[in-house]
């Protein structure tokens, strides 16, 4: 089965319906599939529910499927640096299912474990556990959460083969794996695609089996969301020395 296709569109092409629901990679701008997100873009689908830790920033990751009204819903965590997002939600267009942190990434890792819901302490008492059901465990109390799985996941990963073997990088690492595993196809665009049985058994994270196609997506554009700076302890020493010799 040849899983690598030439481009993002040829790799989407017949997957993509409106109203389907996406899982896409990535952490902050951190491991997004920002090619193949450009990509569902380009097909113009609409009233798409996404599920992912937020919602890039305005113009770029999903931050661009919020410019063209393609999303409906979004299933996040955290949604701060996306003013689009906030002007949407707040005019009434944009329905979203908040999420702690944790319990988005349980929530994928048992969708695609085949677990329905589980129970968790996260929320109890909250409006998160609003409308949901509460049970007692040990004179605990804990509210029960529903798996995610979605019709097509979106991930990025550092490195692949051509079977679909994936290894990832640092933060991308965070949610990109869970969803791999968590919906009924799986599409990957990768920086460094290599043969069969270059990559260390030892060292894959996400198995073939999951990946159905790919793309390779050399030196991608690697985008720093918040740039924190400051005057190197040197330099503020010459100016502090008024420029004496």
């Amino acid at each position: 089965m040849k899983k690598v296709y030439p481009d993002a569109t040829a790799a989407l092409a017949g997957l993509l319906r409106d109203g389907m629901t996406i899982m896409a990679g990535g952490f902050g701008l951190c491991g997004i599939p920002d090619v193949l997100i450009d990509a569902v873009r380009e097909s113009g689908v609409k009233g798409l529910t996404v599920i992912s830790n937020n919602a890039g920033i305005d113009g770029v990751g999903l931050g661009v499927l919020l410019e063209t009204r393609q999303i409906a819903k979004m299933i996040s965590s955290y949604v701060g640096e996306n003013k689009t997002f906030a002007k949407q939600y707040l005019g009434g267009e944009l329905e979203i299912e908040f999420n702690p942190q944790g319990t988005l990434a349980e929530r994928i890792r048992a969708g695609g474990a085949g677990v329905p819901a589980f129970f968790t302490k996260t929320g109890v008492g909250t409006l998160i556990a609003e409308g949901k059901e509460v049970r007692e465990f040990d004179g605990e109390q804990y509210v029960m959460e529903r798996g995610l799985f979605a019709d097509i996941s979106l991930v990025h990963a550092w490195k692949g083969d051509t079977e679909g073997n994936l290894v990832y990088r640092k933060t991308a690492r965070n949610f990109n794996p869970m969803m791999a595993s968590a919906s009924r196809m799986t599409v990957a665009q990768v920086e460094h695609l290599v043969q069969p049985g270059e990559i260390d058994p030892d060292h894959i994270i996400t198995p073939g089996i999951f990946v159905k196609r790919m793309i390779h997506v050399q030196n991608p554009n690697k985008r720093i969301e918040q740039r924190t700076t400051r005057t190197r302890a040197g330099a503020e020493a010459a100016g502090a020395g008024g420029g004496a010799i």
